[in-house]
């Protein structure tokens, strides 16, 4: 009977570990799957309009982090477009703030 209890507590012991080496793979495999910033003549075109419309719907002076929560963009991308729109003079800095030009 004692013989019993022990297997059936090792059993038990290793499903609960196989169940936390599942939900660790899954956790790793989630966290790997990031998305990656292409940089590209035309991704950065698309970007830089989507800063240009949260910018213009605005109509005042954003932060990066504004203007990413805005348009639904990573801060990464706000950056992409706004270089893009800088080099155009479209948009300009205005005491840490992105404002049109």
């Amino acid at each position: 009977m004692a013989e019993n209890k022990a297997t059936k507590a090792a059993a038990t012991k290793k499903r609960a570990t196989s169940q936390k080496e599942t939900v660790k793979q899954t956790v790793v495999s989630k966290t790997a799957a990031k998305a990656v910033l292409v940089i590209n003549a035309e991704n950065a075109g698309f970007k830089a309009g989507d800063v240009y419309n949260a910018l213009a719907s605005a109509g005042k002076a954003l932060t990066v982090a504004e203007i990413a929560k805005a348009a639904k963009i990573s801060k990464e991308e706000v950056i992409l477009g706004a270089g893009w729109l800088l080099k155009e003079g479209k948009i300009a800095d205005s005491e840490g703030k992105i404002v049109l030009a």
